[in-house]
């Protein structure tokens, strides 16, 4: 740069010119290759479009090693340099509807028609890639690199099994370059991730860092465990055949070679019909199996885009029409929990606002304690956010660590409460899980609807027409505490609530005082005990015999009923000892909630004790439900299929597939009449 070049330019652009170009560099350098991007795509085009303005405005800023003028990073040394046979050039953006049609104008005006036909597509989040054939059989793989010199991975490539290694025809041209995207499909990403994290393994950042890094390792054998897609897009060389006359014509000749193609593409007209397709694509891409970030237009005939030529780094017949930025940089103002309706105690971050996925996001899950200590996360470090689609947003990774020091003094560092937050019962985490919980289940206001809904279903209380919308109303109005509050309904109460006229609210106290009068395995089951589902209620019934029993039963007593393990002895123990839970009980005794209590199952002498019944057809008195528990108030159980340790199947009218297989087998097979004799003699 000249002196009077540089007195034309502020001190103040040049430093930050300067500053943007280290930035960029940097950012670059940790993408391309060491496969670890710093930061997410919109931080890192806000940074590139600063500086493209800045060199826009002050030309004599714009220096030959600026990122402006070229596409990416140098290649990584472990692979042999491949030159391009002509530039892998980068497309430029448009963020805005404006910007597209602005690019819609200058196509117009540069080629002086009305009206220009686009190929439409997808613009993957994967890896750039160009495939060279001669004479139809692939000969070399390369990765874009800094867009003039790329990495030489044909043998990685070469274990992509979707990639021909031989064109699919006889007349195959001379020399063909393809260019397209290598990528890993988010399901492929997630198993792979998996498979990191059980063997304590580094795990990858996202499927487009996954691609980049599966296909830059220097042992193919690695390469080929690795679920790799890719899908052409592009051309760089052609010798020996025609040239296609448009771009769409070019997409259905590869597909006739054997190349992968997307089908999500069309040709439109306009910018109309441009907006009309990143629209559509917008509302798909939750959906798709794999990650894009926006779309790219074409202008479709292939002789107005050489009339169109390029500019410096990017084509003037084609655009990247990029949806709003999935990842964002912000920084945690803290960390706290929330209590979910089943009392999962989820870690969230707090965030500065920040606009991401369309949205001003203020927080992000962390999902659990591990997933903090994994990715070591405290409060004051600015983190990379995601947000896809109605996915809860979600704290990727550290981006830049803030203040720390001592984990065990310092402020910032977040650990697990011990009670909850909101009704102050026990936190516990169960052996082998990565969720810890409330205790509080009868009693915390978080849990209040679950624990509402499972009382009042059919398998519990049994309280007909307390439903979803009820049950929400009865909450949100600050009607309904506990399970023991719905013994204090009334008709004048719940017809005042929307949709609820005085029949409908009749029925419900109806159902309410009916219910009164239950079981002790189905009054067990319904205070929602966590590990505890209607057969192992119907065995703490059994073998308690009174409740009181049971409440003030240790884990070794409970780990002698059948099927209770430590993990759910340990989950009864600690329901129980929360006082507030105690007090429900308490509460649903005083409100006339009554069941039948007998001895315990270790006095009961029963003929069809611990034999296994199956229930197939139609009965003709008895329904299956009824059955069921006729047989295991005696002692026995009822399972869902017939196997050698079958030593009953009651068969009704209509049994099907479980009868067959109880004659294939020899297990002995009774009527309804033959069920009750058994029953009698028990």
């Amino acid at each position: 740069m000249t002196s009077a070049a540089r007195s034309e330019v502020p001190d103040e652009a040049g430093a930050r010119a300067a500053q943007l170009r280290e930035q960029l560099a940097r950012h670059n350098y940790a993408y391309y290759v060491q496969d670890a991007p710093s930061v997410p795509d919109a931080e890192y085009d806000r940074l590139f479009r600063e500086l493209q303005g800045l060199e826009e405005q002050f030309p004599a800023l714009r220096t030959p090693d600026s990122p402006t003028q070229r596409v990416g990073g140098a290649p990584a040394s472990a692979f042999a340099p491949v030159e391009h046979r002509t530039p892998m050039l980068s497309l430029n953006n448009a963020f805005t509807e404006e910007e597209l049609l602005a690019f819609d104008k200058r196509v117009r005006d540069g080629l002086k028609v009305d009206s220009v036909e686009y190929s439409a597509e997808l613009k993957f989040d994967g890896l750039a890639m160009s495939l060279t054939y001669e004479n139809g059989v692939l000969v070399q793989a390369a990765t874009r690199g800094d867009g003039a010199t790329g990495e030489d991975v044909t043998a990685n490539v070469k274990t992509i099994r979707v990639i021909p290694l031989r064109l699919h025809t006889e007349k195959p041209p001379a020399l063909l370059e393809v260019r397209g995207e290598v990528l890993l499909f988010r399901k492929d990403f997630e198993a792979i991730v998996k498979r990191q994290r059980e063997a304590g393994e580094k795990e990858m950042v996202n499927p487009r860092n996954g691609a980049a890094g599966s296909l830059r390792q220097l042992d193919p054998r690695i390469t080929a465990t690795r679920p790799l897609r890719f899908f052409s897009y592009g051309i760089g060389v052609l010798e020996g055949v025609e040239f296609p006359a448009t771009h769409g014509e070019l997409l259905d000749w590869y597909i006739k070679l054997g190349l992968p193609v997307c089908e999500e593409r069309a040709l439109t007209h306009g910018a109309e019909g441009l907006l009309a397709f990143y629209k559509r694509v917008g509302e798909l891409r939750p959906s798709l199996p794999y990650d894009i970030d926006g779309v790219v237009y074409k202008v479709n005939r292939i002789d107005q885009q050489q009339t169109l030529g390029f500019v410096s780094r990017a084509p003037r017949f084609a655009l990247a029409h990029k949806f709003p930025a999935q990842e964002e940089i912000t920084e945690v103002l803290d960390i706290n929990v929330q209590v979910g309706r089943t009392g999962a105690i989820t870690p969230v971050a707090r965030l500065k606002p920040v606009f991401v996925g369309g949205v001003t996001v203020t927080n992000a899950t962390l999902h659990n304690e591990d997933e903090v200590r994994r990715k070591d996360v405290w409060r004051g470090d600015r983190v990379i956010v995601r947000r896809a689609g109605d996915v809860i947003p979600e704290v990727v990774m550290v981006s830049e660590p803030g203040p720390r020091g001592d984990p065990e003094t310092s402020p910032n560092y977040f650990r697990m409460p011990t009670r909850c937050p909101i009704c102050n019962s026990e936190v516990v985490r169960a052996e082998g899980e990565a969720i810890a919980r409330c205790t509080g289940g009868l009693f915390c206001p978080a849990q209040r609807k679950q624990a509402l809904l499972h009382f009042a279903q059919r398998r519990a209380l049994d309280i007909e027409g307390l439903g979803d919308k009820l049950v929400e109303q009865l909450v949100d109005e600050e009607i309904v505490h506990t399970p023991a509050d719905l013994f204090k309904l009334g008709v004048a109460k719940l017809a005042a609530l929307e949709r609820m006229a005085d029949k409908s609210a009749q029925n419900v106290v109806a159902a309410i005082e009916k219910a009164k009068h239950t079981t002790l395995a189905r009054f067990i089951y319904g205070l929602g005990i966590r590990q505890v589902g209607e057969s192992t209620a119907k065995d703490l019934a059994k073998q308690f015999g009174k409740l009181d029993a049971l409440m003030d039963a240790d884990e070794g007593r409970l780990a002698q009923v059948p099927d209770v393990g430590p993990v759910v002895a340990a989950a009864i123990v600690q329901f129980f000892r929360q006082p507030h839970n105690r007090e429900v009980v308490e509460q649903l005794r005083a409100a006339g909630v009554t069941w039948k209590e007998g001895e315990p199952a270790a006095a009961v002498n029963s003929a069809i004790s611990g034999k296994t019944f199956v229930l197939t057809g139609t009965l003709p008195s008895l329904s299956r439900e009824d059955a069921k528990e006729m047989i295991e108030a005696r002692g026995g159980k009822v399972a869902g299929s017939v196997s050698k340790k079958t030593d009953y199947v009651v068969a009704g009218a209509e049994a099907g597939s479980k009868l067959a297989k109880a004659q294939e087998l020899g297990v002995a097979i009774v009527d309804e009449d033959g069920l009750k004799q058994l029953l009698e003699q028990a």
